[in-house]
């Protein structure tokens, strides 16, 4: 399984930055001009794409108000009442696709989607469509992954709704249908989902475990959940993105422009911090090591007079010799070959070695 490769004009991969992902899903409430403009405040944020979802009502689910098809109470989007009816309000039209692939283009930010029918990926492969996301409720939707695994594209999905055996199932099966490029996202399907729900420390068993890239998809508030998954190893975020002050469909979990950006910096300051494993003292920490400390003359001491911890003292700062030697010192009763002064540095020489 490839650990590195590009999504257009992006790498992604373990020695490279963590490729942050604006989901605007339903926040255009049905706007294009919306869409558009949540496009380019996501790039002035410093998001490297944004992703649509490409479904209508109709290819989710059905026009039903049968029980099975009700909201339950407790669904924070509840206030839809039925599947077909939420999907209506949320859906990013199929229509709007090719305007918006051109204006991400123009403005020169990655643009991909998550294709929740097949139906679906024909039409975004004629846009050259540079990735495929497929949604946590689709992990089990086999005609889905292997139409997107046949056209060789990189493909993402999350773990929301998935068990181990399903993400052994669709790992195997994306393969299977010719995928080389999977990245696997860490997902909780709550909204939003609670901090201690999380578990972000599976982000690092999922790439050790599948030997595949992995990352995180937030659905909690706030900045913190992106932040911590970088630092667990997550070479892909996505976070939902919304226009300040907004209230659509995915306002309640989503980030605003000014939110999304200081995550955005947070991540890039996470990434520095990681650095790479070295034991190696840094340029910028040479000037401090004075601090260190070495064995100094204390008081004054005359010639053949020996060395005690009365006279001799491990202090800052390290030009003298190194407090390793102090207790060799002290045991073997060293006597001073000359004069020396407090302040004075000792040498090996000093001490017969």
């Amino acid at each position: 399984m490839k650990k590195k490769f590009k999504i257009g004009k992006l790498t992604v991969g373990q020695d490279h930055k963590t490729l942050i992902v604006a989901e605007i899903s339903g926040n255009h409430g049905g706007k294009i001009q919306n869409a558009k403009k949540l496009i380019k405040l996501a790039k002035s944020t410093g998001a490297d794409a944004v992703k649509l979802q490409s479904y209508t009502a109709d290819s989710i689910t059905l026009n039903s108000k049968k029980k099975d098809f009700a909201l339950e109470n407790t669904s924070p989007w509840s206030k839809y009442k039925y599947f077909w009816d939420l999907y209506k309000v949320a859906q990013t039209p199929l229509e709007w696709h090719k305007e918006l692939f051109s204006y991400a283009n123009k403005i020169g930010i990655e643009i991909f989607s998550s294709p929740f029918d097949e139906i679906a990926v024909d039409y975004l492969e004629k846009l050259k469509c540079p990735a495929y996301k497929i949604a946590s409720p689709e992990i089990n939707h086999f005609p889905l992954l292997k139409k997107i695994a046949k056209t060789k594209k990189p493909v993402i999905f999350s773990t929301g709704l998935a068990t181990l055996k399903d993400i052994i199932e669709a790992i195997k099966y994306l393969k299977k249908n010719g995928s080389k490029k999977i990245i696997v996202l860490k997902c909780t399907s709550s909204y939003p989902s609670n901090f201690d729900d999380l578990n972000l420390k599976t982000i690092r068993d999922l790439s050790k475990r599948f030997n595949i890239i992995s990352g995180f998809s937030d659905h909690s508030r706030g900045r913190l959940a992106p932040v911590v998954a970088c630092a667990l190893g997550a070479k892909v975020i996505e976070k939902h993105f919304m226009m300040k002050n907004s209230k659509t469909v995915d306002s309640f979990f989503s980030l605003n422009p000014i939110e999304f950006k200081k995550m955005v910096n947070e991540i890039r300051d996470c990434e520095k911090s990681l650095g790479k494993t070295t034991y190696n003292i840094p340029k910028c920490s040479l000037k401090s090591l004075n601090g260190k400390r070495s064995i100094y003359i204390s008081q004054d001491i005359k010639k053949g007079e020996i060395f005690t911890s009365n006279n001799i003292k491990v202090v800052r700062p390290r030009y003298s010799l190194s407090p390793k030697y102090y207790e060799f010192i002290l045991k073997n009763k060293i006597k001073a070959k000359k004069i020396f002064t407090k302040g004075d540095r000792l040498t090996l020489k000093d001490i017969g070695l």
